[in-house]
């Protein structure tokens, strides 16, 4: 089956062309082309976006904009987005980063998608023509929306105040096996005040440890008082299984790597 591209210079043009059955949007193309090399006839034609704004990246005033079409290796090489550089690079090898896109790594199915993880646990916000969705709603609705995302915008953080571990079999590109993110707050004795903490692979989509950062406030990052949020972090939630880990290893090893990374 054939593949008909077309390529628009605004993304209103774009969208009313994305309406139409069959029809997916192009970015780096790392998912949607291997899916159409192997096999998959539910998409005959695809749509790209020449638009400036969609490889834009702005950081002013705490703030970061990353237009949809910047790279993973775009990120990575930017200084003033050094806190986010370890998940960039978690996204596959060189030549994967040099086409992967953050709107695609929303989009991403697990075990994929590890920078979604790292923008759920900073609370970005995720623009499209119709406006702003914060990023766990986003995430929750991401199958039945068909605007094209613009771009996502977060409050840059504090290299000590931000955390990102991917754990694979193969390094150093291999697919997750699980992915953490967490972004907290501390007083200046080490007290948590505020936690966010994202899982990739615990789930079809990233999702939060919300059991274990209420159990992480008002207390310090240290093996005995992070006992409780590592005793909590599995609750509510029910793992995936598929060739890279069953539903019981990834059960098993999160409260092992959450512990390795609070204690970074």
């Amino acid at each position: 089956m054939s593949l008909a591209l077309q390529t628009f210079s605004t993304v209103k043009d774009a969208n009313a062309a994305l309406q139409v059955s069959g029809t997916l949007y192009l970015g780096g193309g790392t998912l949607v082309i291997r899916a159409a090399n192997e096999g998959d006839v539910s998409v005959s034609n695809l749509i790209r976006v020449t638009e400036p704004s969609l490889s834009a990246i702005s950081v002013s005033n705490g703030k970061a904009r990353l237009g949809a079409s910047v790279t993973m290796a775009a990120i990575a090489r930017q200084p003033e987005l050094a806190p986010l550089a370890p998940a960039a690079r978690a996204v596959g090898g060189p030549a994967i980063r040099n086409m992967a896109t953050v709107g695609g790594n929303l989009f991403a199915p697990a075990p994929y998608g590890d920078f979604a993880v790292a923008l759920l646990a900073l609370d970005a916000s995720v623009a499209t023509e119709d406006g702003e969705t914060p990023m766990e709603a986003f995430l929750a609705g991401r199958d039945a929306g068909r605007a094209i995302v613009t771009a996502v915008e977060f409050s840059l953080p504090r290299a000590e105040s931000f955390r990102f571990l991917k754990v694979s079999r193969v390094k150093p590109k291999g697919i997750s096996v699980l992915s953490i993110a967490a972004l907290l707050q501390r007083t200046a004795d080490g007290t948590v005040t505020s936690a966010r903490i994202a899982l990739g692979c615990m789930a079809d989509r990233p999702m939060r440890a919300k059991a274990a950062e209420k159990a992480l406030l008002g207390h310090k990052l240290t093996a005995e008082e992070i006992a409780p949020a590592l005793s909590a972090a599995s609750d509510g939630i029910a793992p995936i299984t598929d060739p890279i880990a069953s539903a019981w290893y990834r059960g098993q090893v999160l409260p092992v790597h959450l512990g390795r990374l609070l204690l970074s």
